[in-house]
């Protein structure tokens, strides 16, 4: 890929294009938002494939168990969209390493997808968890990194004092492998950028409770969720993955600001190395809090 067809990729796209998903759906309410934007968007974005990512937190008892519950949520949202598309299994374990693959049905499948693609005509990949199968998928085959755009939600903004955030603590290996490895990657740092992307009790239940079965699903799964720790106390919830998405629509800046700038690589201490400005990728340093959240709200009652 040439340097100019690199920074191309960096933009915001331009008419319709072919997506996969890659998400560890079970892990907290906030990749169903995404999941339903996604598909919600047809006009524009073709969903071809959803990857199950593994995850390990209160809501699993490891990377294998949380990637099977995320297959699991993934189908059901599809129910409840009234939706088909192809599910893959992804990873059951992290990277032992930043050169072993974990073969997963997910890793071969993007891997596949990929070389039906070109850099002229980009497969876009938006990584909502652990980024082990993206990774994965680039071991497997070169292609992945020529002929893909990664979009991932993760690690945290520069300014912030370190980066361990979840998605990317729990596979540094596979973040490194990612952001290491050439292909045009768009980041959507958590702490300090999105964590603006918020919503209160009373947004989810005045704009989404009764509208649909799917926007009630998600606003009273988010509503149990937040309360299960908020104990009467005012709350407000971050809607992370919701970003990645949206900034595939992210014509004229809508939605949120972005610039190019040098690559910096997550080290296994929880900061990011020095910038490698040779390696261009695209860095999402604001969110557009209620321009988001009012498209959202549309294109979820609609």
């Amino acid at each position: 890929m040439t340097n100019e067809q690199h920074i191309k990729n960096l933009s915001v796209p331009c008419g319709k294009i072919d997506i996969v998903l890659d998400t560890d759906a079970y892990n907290e309410i906030d990749d169903q938002f995404a999941i339903a934007y996604l598909l919600k968007n047809k006009e524009k974005l073709n969903t071809v494939a959803l990857y199950a990512a593994p995850f390990y937190n209160n809501n699993s008892n490891g990377p294998a168990d949380g990637m099977e519950k995320s297959y699991d949520e993934i189908l059901m949202l599809l129910k409840l969209a009234s939706e088909e598309k192809p599910v893959f299994k992804g990873a059951d374990r992290y990277l032992p390493d930043e050169k072993t693959p974990v073969v997963s049905a997910a890793a071969l499948d993007l891997a596949e997808k990929a070389r039906g693609y070109s850099p002229e005509n980009p497969l876009y990949v938006v990584a909502i968890g652990a980024i082990t199968n993206v990774a994965s998928a680039i071991l497997i085959e070169p292609a992945v990194k020529e002929n893909t755009v990664v979009v991932w939600l993760g690690g945290h903004g520069r300014h912030y004092h370190d980066t361990a955030e979840f998605n990317m603590k729990q596979d540094v290996a596979a973040a490194r492998v990612v952001m290491g490895s050439g292909v045009p990657f768009v980041q959507l740092p958590c702490m300090g950028v999105v964590s603006a992307f918020s919503v209160s009790k009373q947004e989810l239940e005045y704009w989404f409770i009764a509208k649909n079965p799917l926007s009630d699903y998600l606003a009273r799964n988010t509503i149990k969720e937040a309360e299960s720790y908020a104990h009467g106390r005012a709350w407000t919830r971050v809607i992370w993955d919701v970003t990645a998405v949206a900034w595939l629509l992210n014509d004229n800046n809508r939605f949120m600001y972005s610039r190019i700038i040098g690559t910096a690589l997550p080290d296994y201490d929880c900061r990011y190395e020095s910038e490698n400005t040779d390696v261009s990728m695209c860095y999402v340093y604001n969110i557009k809090r209620d321009e988001l959240l009012n498209n959202l709200i549309s294109v979820l009652n609609s």
